[in-house]
């Protein structure tokens, strides 16, 4: 079966673009460089924490693998550590976050961005916890809602190595309606405000398209998404 495969030559440049009010995909945010350095601090993180395929309370086994740092997130459903120490959220990590909702928000007309008082949300995220997701050229993240943080405020995903299909869909069912979208290494998407609690997933990861040429030896996928836990209630 032939590899999927993207070609630099006649490559249409990718604008930043509103999915849903409140989401929104930056293509080619991280320069290639700075992806290397995410890629390096990955290695130093599952060293202390490896990655686990988490086993869900139906009891199905995760494709993806996980890893998380930071804030304790042991009542979640995934990203347990296993025991493990938590490896702390580093400083420089926190500012990528909080300059990625800024770049996001900021990079489309703010008519566009559908997030109430966006101004204000974007100078309060200061995220406190990460989770590192590994996909291989098997493994697919089924539709679901990020709902286990106390806080509504955004998400920030950054994408590392091979090319995925990301499913974005509503806010009430696992179904459709629903957009798909190409994340490419390097992009980043952002979706908090009406947006925030949108069912979203992984169907498939196209082996060969970028995994490799960041020095992940056996190709795939490295997902790094960036949250503010809250306090004690959530906030819907």
């Amino acid at each position: 079966m032939a590899e999927y495969e993207v070609t630099e030559l006649f490559t249409v440049p990718r604008e930043p673009i509103v999915l849903a009010p409140g989401a929104v995909h930056v293509p080619d945010w991280l320069p290639v460089a700075r992806q290397h350095d995410l890629v390096a601090a990955c290695r130093d993180w599952v060293r202390s924490a490896p990655m686990r395929h988490q086993v869900m309370p139906g009891g199905g086994r995760m494709s993806v693998q996980s890893v998380m740092l930071g804030v304790n997130r042991t009542p979640y459903r995934y990203g347990a550590t296993g025991g493990a120490e938590v490896a702390a959220l580093p400083d420089w990590l926190v500012d990528l976050g909080a300059r990625a909702v800024a770049d996001a928000y900021g990079m489309v007309d703010a008519g566009d961005v559908g997030v109430p008082e966006v101004e204000d949300v974007v100078r309060g995220f200061v995220p406190d916890s990460a989770l590192v997701n590994y996909y291989d050229g098997a493994a697919h993240m089924g539709m679901h809602q990020d709902k286990d943080e106390f806080s509504a405020a955004p998400i920030v995903s950054l994408s590392l190595g091979d090319t995925c299909t990301f499913r974005f869909g509503n806010t009430e069912t696992r179904t459709a309606p629903y957009r798909d979208v190409e994340l490419r290494s390097g992009d980043l998407f952002v979706f908090g405000g009406p947006s925030r609690y949108a069912f979203h997933g992984v169907p498939k990861v196209f082996p060969g398209t970028g995994g490799l040429h960041l020095g992940l030896k056996n190709g795939g996928r490295l997902n790094i998404t960036l949250r503010m836990t809250g306090g004690h209630r959530r906030a819907h």
